[in-house]
């Protein structure tokens, strides 16, 4: 038997970064402030490759998926523990602190469902200081913006790797 497999991409919708150069740079760096932040705070870049992972995989972005599943394995990241960020809840490799911190991701990435509950918060809070909390909200609006910009727009593609 012989299967044909056929690719369909997606057109690319606009051409964002070329329509909108100022607006570009002004989420790049608002990306860089969240960096900047999660590093002040000291959020390890694995746990924020996860985090940005998991809030591109409940908004569809391949691009980002794959981005960012390619970045936590460069931080050191199982192939394991980045597979089952799609099914955190339900996976046995987690931290505590991690689980809290991805139950925050989903929360703030569905934000217009849940508006954060105060047991969300709270078990977040249980496990980050004022500051590290800080610098994961802002690492999450920076990802959702991201995503909603190339979702929207179809503008970056993710590259087949090996």
């Amino acid at each position: 038997m012989t299967t044909t497999t056929t690719t369909i991409t997606p057109a690319r919708r606009l051409d964002f970064d070329g329509v909108a150069p100022a607006f570009t740079r002004a989420v790049s760096a608002l990306d860089d402030a969240a960096s900047a932040e999660a590093d002040r705070a000291g959020i390890e870049q694995g746990l924020r490759d996860l985090l940005k992972l998991r809030a591109s995989q409940l908004n569809g972005c391949a691009y980002c998926v794959d981005l960012h599943s390619h970045d936590a394995r460069e931080a050191g990241e199982s192939d394991q523990r980045i597979f089952a960020v799609a099914v955190w809840p339900e996976a046995n490799f987690f931290t505590a602190r991690e689980r809290a911190a991805l139950a925050l991701t989903d929360s703030v990435t569905r934000l217009s469902e849940t508006h954060v509950p105060d047991g969300v918060w709270s078990e977040a809070s249980a496990h980050f200081t004022d500051d590290e909390l800080a610098a994961l909200l802002a690492l999450l609006v920076s990802i959702n913006a991201w995503n909603e910009i190339s979702v929207a727009t179809r503008g970056w593609r993710a590259k087949k790797r090996g």
